[in-house]
């Protein structure tokens, strides 16, 4: 979450007069994450969360969101659901960017996670996998493979900027994950694709909701487990931590277990995790719009990681047997 585009109060108050929420208490931006604009509402019924969407986020890609919160919610994922306006839309537009009002979750997201916050993401993702099998839309993912190229393009140029040598060690990972190395025929479905922790709330360590479905999309499920021990199983100075991919891993198996094809293909497609963040992270870095509040994520971290991952030679390395029985 972040702030692009600001709302003026009058504006804001004419954009809630197509709703049924009462009256405009007070309302304020929310700085944290990096592709949309979010602020938090409140108002005499309620407290709520509204999204500008911007940049990355296509309009015609926001229906799926919307209706995948419904649909998740339904069966049992606790996630945001959109409010609907007095003409039974939920989509509508605001400061010239297509809008939504979601319902606020309780909770906080944690700043240092443990074991057992990994365990509930665990076991959080493959229900959230197993409960997306009947979601009738499709999506596509545009940030796999065949979307890496264009963005380090986007940013060859200033790589070495960020780190002296960036630009040849994206380059040759890239070449390496396109030479037809990348798994197929995994297991897929709807997947969350960007569980990270602050998309992740707890009421102390019990999980109590999932936000923020702007990059979910139909994918392999075990890209999304990769993309989870990118983002839950690191320490502040980026050492990967087996306790915590053992505990995240585990909780998953419990509810979800991975295939042996799955299991053998995690190393490479935590690779692809580690490079699609910091692709993404390195563009944002160098193409902050002026004024914007928001904080860039540091693409360094994942240099870090990804070369952790090229290292790793089976799920032995992630704290599984290749069996799936704890190491």
């Amino acid at each position: 979450m972040a702030v692009y585009t600001d709302v003026a109060a009058d504006e804001l108050a004419d954009y809630l007069s197509q709703y049924d929420l009462g009256e405009l208490l007070s309302y304020k931006g929310i700085a944290e994450g990096v592709e949309n604009s979010n602020f938090l509402l409140h108002t005499s019924k309620g407290s709520f969360i509204l999204t500008l969407y911007e940049k990355r986020v296509a309009k015609n890609d926001l229906p799926f969101f919307l209706a995948l919160m419904t649909h998740l919610a339904e069966h049992g994922i606790n996630c945001p659901l959109p409010v609907k306006a007095k003409d039974g839309e939920a989509l509508h537009e605001l400061a010239g960017r297509p809008a939504a009002i979601i319902t606020f979750l309780e909770g906080v997201w944690p700043r240092k996670p443990n074991a057992a916050h990994c365990a509930g993401v665990g076991e959080a993702l493959a229900k959230m996998h197993l409960a997306g099998a009947n979601f009738a839309i499709k999506r596509a993912n545009a940030l796999s493979v065949s979307g890496w190229r264009p963005l380090f393009d986007q940013a060859a140029a200033r790589a070495d900027e960020v780190q002296p040598g960036l630009r040849a060690f994206l380059g040759a990972e890239l070449d390496h994950l396109s030479s037809g190395v990348w798994p197929t025929k995994l297991p897929e479905g709807v997947i969350h694709a960007d569980l990270f922790n602050d998309n992740v709330f707890f009421l102390g360590d019990k999980l109590s909701g999932i936000i923020d479905f702007t990059f979910a999309c139909n994918d392999m499920f075990a890209y999304d487990v990769a993309i989870c021990l990118n983002a839950w199983c690191f320490e502040p100075d980026h050492s990967f931590n087996v306790t915590k991919a053992r505990a995240f891993l585990n909780a998953y198996g419990r509810v979800r277990k991975l295939t042996e094809a799955e299991e053998a293909a995690l190393p490479l497609l935590a690779r692809g995790a580690a490079i699609r963040f910091l692709l993404t992270r390195l563009v944002d870095w160098l193409n902050v719009p002026p004024g914007a509040l928001v904080r860039p994520k540091d693409p360094v971290e994942y240099v870090r990681k990804l070369r952790f991952h090229q290292s790793v030679s089976s799920v032995r390395d992630y704290g599984l047997l290749p069996s799936g029985l704890v190491a």
